[in-house]
């Protein structure tokens, strides 16, 4: 039985609560309509169409925070980064790092195991253009930062895209706020390190502006942070 008080007792409260979250109006309308009006290639699944929580290890020493679900990718599966392209880049990558049993995600009963790793996002509910407004990033403001703060054991964190790095920047109440390129680090008075990457989104891999190499050298930067040796096969 896991203890009432445990990391991951207490993850699976935030979770629950940011499953039943329908603060942000725009954001519940859109979730909603596209679960209803679902892609061709997906009819007959039933969507997701929730705020969606993070996903990993309780002990994670690496935590990734991306952007918001996709309409058909979180939204549909009900796991961020998963069942899309910019999924199939993260899980691939974490795969190659040994932070993932297996290197693509299609879904919440798909087997995929994280070690070390722990996946979340800046905003919960898939956006309109995948752009949520900076209101909408404040109101999920509090569930990333109840995450960071049961993540005790988190050494790095590495923030996909300009947004996932202003968001972090909020939680640990940095200021300035990091500058935000590629492999930028930021090293927080504790020790801690914010890395910037760019987002594996299908409008920066198509075009070249962020390469398999580019993305395994993040997380092997992150591995070389924290010294640990891969637990995953």
């Amino acid at each position: 039985m896991v203890p009432l008080d445990s990391a991951s007792a207490q993850l699976a409260r935030v979770e629950a609560e940011i499953e039943r979250c329908r603060r942000c109006p725009r954001l519940v309308a859109w979730r909603e309509k596209v679960g209803q009006d679902r892609r061709r290639s997906f009819q007959d699944e039933t969507y997701w169409a929730r705020p969606v929580p993070g996903f990993g290890d309780p002990k994670a020493r690496l935590v990734v925070v991306g952007l918001a679900p996709a309409a058909h990718g979180g939204n549909r599966t009900g796991r961020m980064f998963t069942g899309d392209r910019s999924g199939d880049w993260l899980y691939g990558a974490l795969h190659r790092a040994g932070y993932a049993n297996q290197p693509t995600s299609t879904g919440r009963a798909d087997g995929l195991v994280l070690a070390g790793a722990f996946v979340t996002a800046a905003v919960r509910c898939a956006p309109p253009d995948n752009k949520p407004t900076t209101d909408e990033r404040d109101a999920c403001l509090e569930y990333l930062a109840a995450e960071l703060e049961l993540l005790r054991e988190a050494r790095v964190y590495v923030a996909l895209g300009q947004f996932a790095l202003h968001s972090l920047a909020t939680a640990f109440g940095l200021r300035p706020r990091p500058r935000f390129g590629h492999m930028a680090e930021t090293t927080l008075a504790d020790g801690r390190v914010v890395i910037s990457s760019y987002h594996p989104s299908q409008r920066n891999t198509f075009t070249g502006m962020l390469t398999a190499e580019m993305f395994d050298a993040v997380f092997a930067r992150a591995r070389a942070i924290t010294g640990e040796r891969p637990t995953t096969t």
